[in-house]
């Protein structure tokens, strides 16, 4: 595989996971009140980990954290 493919791969698989992560957050401050963090969490996306590190769902957060960082990375890896 070429450098390209791995940073393709990479760069899918961790906004994959920086997008499932989000999801999952949004869908556990659903479950909490007051409910209207999860919809405000769905459309300002750095407030999903703030909240979601303050509802105690820390490893949802740090998954989420984790995807934003390596998606970041591997973007600009890719644009070198």
């Amino acid at each position: 595989m070429s450098r390209d493919e791995l940073l393709a791969g990479g760069v899918i698989l961790s906004f994959a996971t920086l997008v499932t992560a989000h999801v999952t957050l949004a869908v556990g401050l659903a479950a909490r009140r007051p409910r209207w963090r999860a919809l405000a969490a769905l459309v300002v996306a750095p407030l999903a980990p703030y909240w979601g590190h303050r509802e105690q769902m820390h490893a949802r957060t740090a998954a989420w954290v984790a995807g934003a960082v390596a998606y970041a990375i591997l973007r600009w890896l890719s644009s070198r």
